[in-house]
């Protein structure tokens, strides 16, 4: 059975910005972690916070998708962007982590 997806902060509004091809691969491979398994294209993101990864699309550009899937509820995007530069910025990991941070205070409250 897939999990759920939610959208944090502005990931989602974020996510339908992008050219439709690229949000087209970056939903493709959003439904394969669902499903339970890895993105075509991915890579841990320790930076942010354990369990986090991203999605990794090069089409006209460097487009990520940062996400946790490590609780049973759900798989919850935590920053959408594109990158500009060889290394993500820090103003970028500083989305995910307080992203993050909210998931945190949230799943503790229910």
């Amino acid at each position: 059975m897939a999990k759920d997806v939610r959208w944090v902060g502005s990931s989602l509004d974020d996510q339908r910005a992008l050219p439709p091809a690229v949000r087209r691969e970056l939903g493709f491979d959003l439904r394969r972690v669902q499903q339970g398994t890895l993105p075509r294209d991915w890579k841990p993101i320790r930076a942010v916070g354990p369990g986090v990864m991203e999605i990794r699309v090069h089409l006209g550009g460097a487009f990520r998708l940062m996400y946790v899937a490590k609780f049973a509820e759900a798989v919850y995007v935590l920053h959408v962007f594109q990158k500009k530069t060889q290394k993500t910025s820090e103003l970028d990991l500083a989305v995910a982590r307080r992203r993050l941070a909210l998931v945190r205070r949230t799943r503790e409250e229910k």
